[in-house]
Parts: C-alpha cells; structure tokens; sequence
C-alpha cells in the first residue's frame, strides 16, 4: 500500500525557513519521481517542486526558484523541501506526490499518490 506522509508544517514569519519531510513507503521509492505541490484557500492547487527517480533533474515553479530546494534521501525513503527566505504567499497546505514514472513532471496528473497534506502559515 502507498502512502506519503507529510510533516514540518507550522507557522514561520516572513524572512524565515522551515523544511518540511515527506516520508514515503509501501513502493520503490528510487524508481519514481516525487513532487511537491501547494495549494492555498480559493485557489487551485499548484506544482511547487520536482525531481525524476535519481534525483539529478529538478524543477521549481518560478515563484519559488532560487528560495526552495527540493531533495530526497534514498537511505531514508524520504523527500524534503526546504524553504528559505518564505513570504506570506507561500501560506498553503503543502502535498507531496508521487509521479506515475520515473522523469519529472509538472502536471498534477502525472502524480498518481498523494499525502494528507501539511499546512504552512507565513505571518508575522
């Protein structure tokens, strides 16, 4: 059974970090790509970051390049975001996915198994 768990939400202020986990079992975690997507009230949800199966190609949304980076740790079956310098814009519930195939995507349908989600506030 695939599961994703998510965890390191909370509230940050403006300026700040924080790195949030995604804890994979129940699949190969090395065979698939893995994403993080966000989704904010009233809004759609939206690709954040991605990587293929071996990690070497990522992707960033570009409202976050250069501030958020995505990586995984394969000894751990776990996938990370860490977010620098956040603004309040980055306030959504934070999923991480499971892509359908190894190479890394964008699109929402290519993930094929999503977490519960975890909830970042950036607020002073």
């Amino acid at each position: 059974q695939v599961q994703l768990v998510e965890s390191g939400g909370g509230l940050v202020q403006p300026g700040g970090s924080l790195r949030l986990s995604c804890a994979a079992s129940g699949f190969i975690f090395s065979n698939y790509a893995m994403g993080w997507f966000r989704q904010a009230p009233g809004k759609e949800r939206e690709f954040v970051a991605s990587f293929n199966w071996a990690g070497l190609h990522t992707q960033y949304a570009g409202s976050v390049k250069g501030r958020f980076t995505i990586f995984r740790d394969y000894t751990k079956n776990t996938m990370y975001l860490q977010m620098n310098s956040v603004k309040p814009e980055d306030t959504a519930v934070y999923y991480c996915a499971r892509g359908r195939q190894g190479d890394a995507t964008i699109s929402l349908g290519d993930y094929d198994a999503w977490g519960q989600g975890t909830q970042v506030t950036v607020s002073s």
